[in-house]
């Protein structure tokens, strides 16, 4: 039989068996009023559902049946940025706050409230979550797609496991217990935000339905915490992710996202938590205003390399806040004192590409030339960098003929300057070193890669017979790793400098644009402040083809490591074979 919602509030309670109950008890439980508690139970005792003294009766527990939760998952994949520089170290759900580990209190309150069944879905550091399954008898499922798809995927994976199912992040923190065994319908939890706010928030209509949700708004409610979803609603959201997954926009789409898309179809209520009970931590400093003690007691080695390089406690170490750019690293900003740095953090598998010893002299030339004045330390054995924030630059732009001049003054400052490191990096070399990498990964595979192979090592071949001598370069010389701001202008990210050819900066620089050969070719002319001749027009030419094969192949590294570097990929693609023809027929018609 079916229940009506105050109906259910009071069996519910009933069922719990926590001795006799009073209206007044009811009441304070349910929040409903006296007269509904009153017409609720008169009507289940009428309908042999409870007896004296508001006890449930075995009929009772049999019409609370269709509404107990089955399971719940746990949504423990994704990376959180936004919570840099901690979760560089570890997955955000396996933080201990106010001495508990976040996924672990959740887990612990799902149990206390008679929630057995929960499945876990875990990928960035899996590793971390695996003990969860012999500690608390959990099932451990694993999300490869985590890195290329936002949460839908998880739910897609555990699709089958959706009927009346607690969907829960590893990262919430809830003061009470807001589980139970029981649950009336599909809601989303949900928190008055007084004010602006930037989430979901959410607009109701009758019976607290969910009938509109905006991103961002102000003095409204919005979605905060765990989802319930009951078996209509999986059995409709199901259908709709399996139709829609395989579309190039639902990727990066929340599970939230397409419920809304399909908001109509898919009934939901909102249930409202007072301030206090629900807790989602976007951010190092809302955790630290949280649990006061948490920066001090977090097992954060990168913590402990800016305290012992500037001087300072974990305590002033403020406004943190993730930095996207880049391929190859993570990296965050923050302030201390008054002033603002930035902690650069080696990405995954870079130790296999990257001479970190290197790169830690090449930024002390720099910081000497004025090339780099941002730098302040790198630990040469583990690649942490420490650099000052230079606020209100501008991206370097290509097509502006004062910001390729400077750029390439800072570029020929450093092959000028004489400086010796006791390292090399030829690019070719380096580009067949990663195809025996990616050989043992079963990449790559595609028709023409012979072909680029091929006349990348014909060209090299003609380069190297050019007898150029090395000098220091910067060999990662594209337009993100310059800073530009009023009259100053930066070289930074000196992972790959070392001796090499001074065509090998000229081809990266190429390869990273969107020149046309002609806008190429005057480029190589600016360097050399003349027209180059003959011999280093095919020379330069030919190195934009060789960059551009190594950062291809880099680029294939990467995505295989689950790190994909977007349309890079073809960009480099594109350079080596356009470049590639052109210098080859230059080497033999010389020929």
């Amino acid at each position: 039989m079916s229940l009506e919602k105050k109906e259910f509030l009071v069996l519910r309670e009933c069922s719990k068996g926590e001795g006799p109950l009073t209206q007044r008890d009811l009441t304070d439980a349910t929040g409903l009023s006296l007269g509904s508690i009153n017409a609720a139970c008169k009507q289940l005792i009428e309908d042999g559902l409870l007896e004296g003294e508001y006890r449930i009766t075995p009929r009772g527990m049999d019409a609370l049946v269709p509404y107990k939760v089955d399971n719940a998952v746990i949504m423990a994949a994704g990376f959180s940025s936004r919570f840099a520089p901690i979760s560089y170290d570890r997955p955000k759900g396996m933080l201990k706050v106010r001495g508990e580990a976040l996924i672990e209190r959740q887990i612990r309150q799902l149990q206390e409230a008679g929630i057995e069944d929960i499945t876990v879905v875990v990928g960035y550091m899996k590793e971390a979550f695996f003990h969860l399954e012999d500690k608390f008898g959990v099932r451990i499922v694993v999300n490869e797609e985590y890195v290329t798809r936002n949460n839908n995927s998880t739910l897609m994976l555990v699709r089958e496991r959706l009927g009346n199912t607690y969907v829960c992040s590893s990262d919430d923190y809830f003061t009470e217990n807001v589980f139970s065994a029981y649950e009336y319908q599909a809601f989303y939890a949900a928190r008055y935000f007084p004010g602006k706010t930037d989430e979901y928030c959410i607009t109701v209509g009758a019976g607290n339905r969910i009938v509109k949700v905006s991103y961002g708004g102000a003095d409204a409610y919005g979605m905060l915490g765990h989802v319930y979803f009951d078996r209509t609603f999986s059995e409709g959201f199901v259908k709709i992710l399996e139709e829609e997954y395989d579309k190039p926009e639902t990727a990066p789409k929340l599970w939230e996202d397409i419920y809304v898309d399909h908001i109509r179809e898919l009934e939901m209520v909102m249930q409202p938590f007072d301030e206090g009970v629900v807790y989602e931590f976007d951010s190092l400093d809302d955790l630290r205003e949280f649990d006061h003690d948490f920066i001090d007691n977090v097992d954060s080695e990168i913590f402990d390399n800016i305290c012992a390089v500037l001087g300072c406690p974990r305590s002033a170490i403020i406004d943190i806040a993730p930095i996207k750019e880049g391929l190859t690293n993570l990296s965050f900003r923050f302030s201390c004192g008054d002033s603002t740095y930035v902690y650069r953090h080696p990405g995954a598998g870079t130790e296999e590409i990257i001479n970190r010893e290197s790169e830690a002299y090449s930024q002390g030339v720099a910081k000497k030339l004025g090339i780099d004045e941002t730098f302040i330390f790198e630990d040469p054995e583990r690649g942490w960098k420490l650099s000052a924030f230079i606020p209100d630059c501008i991206a370097f732009d290509y097509h502006d003929p004062d910001h390729v001049e400077r750029g390439l003054a800072l570029v020929r400052k450093l092959h000028a300057s004489g400086e010796v490191s006791a390292w090399s990096f030829d690019v070719y070399e380096k580009a067949e070193e990663i195809v025996v990498l990616l050989g043992s990964k079963s990449y790559p595979s595609f028709p023409d890669f012979a072909e680029l192979a091929d006349r990348a090592k014909r060209l090299n071949d003609f380069v190297q017979s050019d007898g150029i001598e090395r000098v220091l370069c910067h060999n990662d010389f594209y337009n993100p790793n310059f800073l530009v701001r009023d009259d100053v202008m930066y070289l930074v990210d000196w992972e790959y400098s070392a001796m090499s050819d001074y065509a090998s900066d000229l081809g990266t620089f190429v390869c990273c644009s969107d020149y046309t050969v002609a806008e190429a070719e005057e480029v190589i002319a600016k360097y050399f402040g003349r027209p180059p001749t003959a011999a280093e027009r095919r020379h330069c030419l030919a190195y934009v083809s060789i960059s551009a094969y190594y950062w291809f192949v880099w680029a294939l590294y990467k995505e295989s490591t689950g790190d994909p570097v977007g349309n890079w990929l073809y960009l480099w693609y594109r350079a080596a074979k356009t470049y590639g023809k052109l210098a080859l027929c230059l080497y033999e018609a010389m020929d």
